[in-house]
C-alpha cells in the first residue's frame, strides 16, 4: 500500500504553484485591480464572480461559492481524484511525489511500484495504437462498424480498434523478454495457462479503449464479431484498472463538454460510441458493474445531473435500485438524479437508431426524479393496510436519513407525508424520525469503530 504524501511536499507543490498561471490556461482570466476575473467554469452566469487572488494565491465564486487553492481548482475543474490532482501537478513541475513509509514498503518499493504502473501506461497506450492501426487493414471489423452506422470520426475519437485472430499478437509484438511479458499478464493483456503457455487475451474482436480522466489507457473491452461468446470480454482488476472507479467514455464527455449540463449513464460501450454518433456525446457506461460510489463521485466532480438509463425489465429495475442506493448519500442541494427505463427489447444504440436524437432526449427530459422512483419501488415492496403504511414509512425514514440535510432531504419528507397522506402532519413525521434517530447513530458509530479496527 502506497504511503502518505509529506505534508511538506504539498505545501511546497502550491507555493510553486502560480494560481493564476494554472487557472489561466483552463480558464480565461482578465486583469481586474490586484485581482482576475473570469465567468465561474463552475455555474452558468454572463457577468464574472469568479475571482482569483494572486496574493492570496486562492479563488472565490461570490456566485455558487466555489472556492480553493491551485489544488482544489485542480480537482474540479479537471475532475481529478486528490492523489491523481498531486501527480498531475507535480508533473508540471518535473518533481516525483514522495511517500512517508507505513511499514509495508519501503521509499526504493514505492519508487518501483510507481516507475511500474507508468510503464503499464505506456504500454497500453502502444497497444491501443496498434490495435487502431489493425483496424485499418480489418475489412470485416470496418464492414461490422459501418453496419452499425459509426463514422470514421466517431471511431476516431474514441480510438476504437481491432485485434487479429491470433493467438499471439500482442505478446509477439509487445512481450520480447520476460518482464515485459510479465507486465503484460499484469496488466490484463495476457493470460498464462497450468501448462506456462503465454498468450493472448483478447482475439478477433473490436477493442475499445477504456480511458482514465487524464486521458491514459488503462484497459480494454473487446467485442466478438461473430457468433462467439463472450460477446464482450473485459479487462480483469490491474494494478491500473478497478472497473467500479472508472467510467467508459467520460474521457471524451468531457474533451467535448468543459462543463456538461447533465451525463447520461448506459450500460454498454457501443451504447456510449452511438449515442455520440448521433449527437448526444454527454454517454458514459458503468464497465458491467451498478453504478459504485466511487463512480458517482465521480459523476459528480463533473455534473450535477445524472440520468441512469437502465432496460425496463426486472434486472434493469434492480441495477436501477442498486445505483439509488449507492447515491442517497452523495445528494447534496443542486445535484439531481433521475432515472429512465426502456421499452423492452430496446438499448439506447436501438432507440436512438430508430428515434433520432430528438426523441432520445425528450426521453431524458422526461426522466424520472430518484425521489418518485424510491416511494415507487417502496411501494410496490409494502404489503397492504395499516401495516403496509407503517413498513413503508419506516423504510422510506430510513433511506431519506442518509440524505444529507437540506432542501433535498426536506423535500423528500414533504413527499413521504403525502405518499401517506399524512398531509402536512408535522408531529407525526417528527416522531418518525426522532425513533430511528439512536438507531442511526449507533449503526454510525458501528461503522466508525470498524473503521477504526
Amino acid at each position: 500500500m502506497a504511503g502518505r504524501i509529506p505534508q511538506q511536499f504539498i505545501d511546497d507543490l502550491l507555493a510553486r504553484t502560480d494560481i493564476v498561471d494554472l487557472i489561466d490556461q483552463r480558464v480565461r482570466l482578465k486583469k481586474a485591480g490586484k485581482n482576475y476575473q473570469a465567468c465561474c467554469p463552475f455555474h452558468n452566469e454572463k457577468s464574472p464572480s469568479f475571482t482569483v487572488s494572486p496574493d492570496k494565491q486562492f479563488y472565490h465564486c461570490f456566485g455558487c461559492g466555489a472556492h480553493g487553492t491551485a489544488l482544489g481548482f485542480l480537482m474540479e475543474y479537471d475532475g481529478l481524484e486528490f492523489l491523481d490532482a498531486i501527480d498531475e501537478m507535480a508533473a508540471m513541475h518535473g518533481l516525483t511525489v514522495p511517500r512517508e513509509s507505513t511499514g509495508g514498503s519501503s521509499p526504493q518499493q514505492q519508487a518501483a511500484a510507481r516507475a511500474e504502473r507508468q510503464d503499464l501506461y505506456g504500454l497500453l497506450n502502444d497497444i491501443s495504437q496498434f490495435y487502431q492501426q489493425q483496424l485499418r487493414s480489418a475489412s470485416a471489423a470496418i464492414d461490422y462498424l459501418k453496419g452499425r452506422g459509426l463514422s470514421g470520426e466517431v471511431v476516431k475519437r474514441f480510438g476504437i480498434g481491432y485485434v487479429p485472430d491470433q493467438w499471439d499478437s500482442v505478446k509477439r509484438r509487445f512481450g520480447k523478454n520476460r518482464d515485459t511479458e510479465r507486465q503484460l499478464i499484469d496488466g490484463g493483456m495476457l493470460l498464462q495457462n497450468d501448462n506456462g503457455r503465454v498468450y493472448d487475451r483478447f482475439r478477433d474482436r473490436i477493442m475499445f479503449p477504456i480511458r482514465d480522466r487524464r486521458g491514459r489507457t488503462i484497459g480494454f473491452g473487446g467485442r466478438v464479431l461473430g457468433d462467439g461468446t463472450p460477446k464482450y470480454l473485459n479487462s480483469p482488476e490491474t494494478p491500473v484498472f478497478h472497473k467500479g472507479r472508472e467510467l467508459y467514455g467520460l474521457y471524451e464527455v468531457r474533451q467535448a463538454h468543459r462543463n456538461p449540463e447533465r451525463i447520461l449513464v448506459v450500460e454498454g460501450y457501443m451504447d456510449v460510441v452511438a449515442l455520440a454518433q448521433f449527437g448526444i456525446d454527454y454517454a458514459v457506461a458503468s464497465l458491467g458493474t451498478s453504478t459504485t460510489p466511487d463512480q458517482l463521485q465521480l459523476l459528480y466532480r463533473t455534473t450535477r445531473e445524472v440520468i441512469c438509463c437502465y432496460d425496463g425489465d426486472r434486472a434493469g429495475r434492480e441495477a436501477a435500485w442498486r445505483a439509488l442506493e449507492n447515491a442517497l448519500p452523495l445528494m447534496q442541494d443542486g445535484r439531481s438524479l433521475r432515472f429512465v427505463f426502456l421499452p423492452d427489447g430496446e438499448d439506447p444504440d436501438s432507440l436512438v437508431r430508430t428515434q433520432g436524437q430528438q426523441a432520445f432526449e425528450r426521453l431524458l427530459d422526461n426522466a424520472q426524479d430518484f425521489g418518485d422512483f424510491l416511494f415507487e419501488r417502496l411501494a410496490q415492496d409494502s404489503m397492504g393496510g395499516d401495516a403496509g403504511q407503517h413498513e413503508l414509512a419506516h423504510k422510506a425514514a430510513e433511506a431519506i436519513m442518509r440524505v444529507p440535510e437540506g432542501f433535498t432531504r426536506e423535500g423528500l419528507v414533504t413527499q413521504l407525508s403525502r405518499q401517506l397522506n399524512w398531509g402536512e402532519n408535522e408531529r407525526r413525521i417528527k416522531e418518525l424520525f426522532a425513533r430511528l434517530k439512536p438507531a442511526e447513530g449507533e449503526k454510525n458509530r458501528r461503522r466508525a469503530r470498524k473503521n477504526s479496527s
